[in-house]
């Protein structure tokens, strides 16, 4: 039987929620979330294993209870899982509420853990894809920055998760990122290049940088005092909609990938 991915914030109001399981599942994410401990760290590392794991079995739980169309998963770290917002103003309620407003009958399943490497997705790909999935937005590589990981190690693991995305012939829509200078050339090159090279290996869709809504402002400081949370680190509320504005028509066209292979 599928289970439904809701992991990070509940479902956005357009989506019905009809068994008392997913109410459970709801309310979990919720209290996790508003833990007072780190996100980062061992301590972190700990709570983000606890999430992953009372998440993944409200989501068996909510099995069967995803509406008609296109079901999409968005497996990332916290930008996708939308921390430090409001459950309704993270990305991927807003992500939902775009593409419904733009004509797509689709429902975004949240598959953010925050703190999340590539390593941790890779750990958790085999149950984002359900049966129910009918495509995947990878987001991932933001906690391998912030930890130095070295890009071949990053690289891997999205190349592993993006196979086992073609075997379950789930179309792929890859978000990148865009590496620093401070860990020197040969890393951001490495870093970098990941992106493409694999998206284009892996015939997925590309979208070069998650903060492609903020970084291409023109006053890119005036910007992130705006848009960004006080870490500097996260998007706020209305940074989160500047980038849904920017990445939403390639979500548009995974979702026509889903369509075009009868998902």
């Amino acid at each position: 039987m599928p289970c439904r991915i809701s992991t990070g914030p509940a479902l956005p109001a357009s989506v019905s929620v009809t068994s008392l399981s997913e109410r459970i599942g709801s309310a979990i994410a919720h209290c996790l979330r508003c833990l007072p401990f780190p996100r980062y760290g061992a301590a972190g590392r700990t709570l983000n294993l606890g999430a992953s794991l009372v998440l993944a079995l409200a989501l068996c739980a909510a099995a069967g209870t995803a509406r008609a169309g296109v079901t999409l998963a968005a497996l990332g770290d916290s930008l996708t899982q939308g921390y430090g917002l409001p459950q309704e103003e993270g990305f991927v309620p807003q992500l939902e509420a775009w593409l419904n407003a733009h004509g797509a009958e689709v429902t975004v399943l949240n598959a953010g853990v925050s703190g999340d490497t590539t390593a941790g997705g890779l750990s958790r790909i085999g149950w984002t894809l359900t049966p129910e999935v009918d495509g995947l937005i990878v987001a991932l590589g933001g906690n391998d920055l912030l930890r130095g990981i070295d890009p071949a190690a990053s690289r891997a693991n999205l190349d592993a998760i993006m196979t086992q995305a073609d075997a379950a012939d789930v179309p792929v829509l890859l978000v990148g990122l865009d590496a620093p200078g401070n860990y020197g050339p040969e890393f951001k090159a490495a870093f970098d290049a990941m992106y493409p090279e694999l998206a284009k290996a892996h015939d997925a869709l590309y979208f070069p940088n998650f903060l492609k809504g903020l970084s291409d402002l023109p006053d890119r400081g005036a910007a992130m005092a705006r848009y960004m949370q006080d870490d500097g680190i996260h998007p706020s509320a209305a940074g989160v909609t500047l980038i849904v504005e920017a990445m939403g028509p390639s979500v548009l066209e995974l979702v026509d990938r889903t369509e075009a292979k009868g998902h």
